[in-house]
């Protein structure tokens, strides 16, 4: 497989759209994006030997991709808000979920008006289904701030989805 181009572009349709996606949450700029897909798929066909299958080839392309866009990030010198400031950690489940009852795309839309860490831990945790424990190990941060960040995150989306709302009616 390694030099069959037909077998690469294959495997380029099948997982082309969903690796985009996962990139442009993170990153939330379509160039960005489409420059993680690139180099992720030259460099998974350039290290299609190092694939040991112990996972599929989607979920090692899709760490690929989500290493690759959080250095794109690192590189915009992202900055995680530091916990210094809390004294402890709010419970995960204080927010009433059910009172944000949008369509998909308003939260969509309002996900990338996040501020950077905001929305790559929300992205991380609540669409890419990492745990806090991996995404502090992804990013390199303690389990503590990812919690921070996605509390925060909650916060802040729920926040731009009811100004939102005000200002349809």
């Amino acid at each position: 497989m390694q030099g069959s181009r037909a077998a690469q572009f294959e495997l380029y349709k099948l997982y082309a759209k969903a690796m985009y996606n996962v990139a442009l949450r993170i990153l939330n700029y379509e160039e960005e994006a489409q420059d993680v897909l690139q180099e992720a798929f030259l460099d998974a066909f350039t290290r299609i030997v190092d694939f040991r299958q112990e996972t599929t080839f989607g979920l090692w392309l899709k760490q690929i991709v989500i290493n690759k866009s959080i250095n794109y990030l690192r590189k915009r010198k992202m900055e995680f808000v530091s916990t210094d400031e809390l004294s402890e950690v709010p419970d995960e489940d204080s927010f009433d979920d059910s009172e944000v009852q949008l369509q998909a795309e308003e939260i969509r839309i309002a996900i990338t008006q996040l501020p950077d860490g905001y929305r790559v831990v929300l992205s991380l945790y609540l669409l890419e289904g990492y745990d806090h424990e991996e995404i502090a190990h992804i990013l390199k941060i303690s389990e503590n701030t990812s919690r921070t960040q996605y509390m925060r995150a909650k916060k802040k989306l729920k926040s731009i989805l009811e100004t939102k709302g005000m200002r349809d009616e």
